[in-house]
């Protein structure tokens, strides 16, 4: 633990400056958490940057830069709400209080629902 000699220098100071120190294997559970969180914005957004480039290699419409956009961007908003998630759940933990829904979880499947279907919405229009 790097400790200096005003205490804790752990950053950030919102999230190891309350509490007291929780089981190691809960704040680890939470950080593989949050990861996985940050592999799934990655995924959204190297979706995004190859379906823009197959647009423009294959000659496929400008509407499907606009879905490559909106996978990016959910990417990137996936990417800030694991590092939310991650700081309220180990404050939580800190703190002794229950953790929260995740309510994230939720509005990621209905993304990639609605991703899903227009995608197989323009593929099926494709082959008829």
């Amino acid at each position: 633990m790097n400790h200096d000699a005003g205490g804790d220098s752990r950053r950030p100071r919102s999230v190891y400056g309350v509490g007291t120190e929780p089981d190691a294997r809960f704040s680890l559970a939470n950080e593989r958490t949050a990861l996985a969180w940050m592999r799934t914005a990655l995924a959204l957004v190297a979706g995004g940057v190859g379906l823009t480039s197959l647009r423009s290699v294959a000659n496929l419409p400008v509407f499907l830069d606009v879905v490559a956009a909106l996978a990016c961007i959910a990417g990137g908003a996936v990417a800030v709400r694991a590092v939310l998630g991650w700081q309220a759940h180990e404050r939580a933990l800190r703190l002794g209080l229950p953790l929260r829904a995740p309510r994230s979880l939720t509005w990621l499947a209905l993304l990639i629902l609605v991703l899903a279907v227009v995608l197989a919405g323009y593929a099926v229009g494709q082959l008829g």
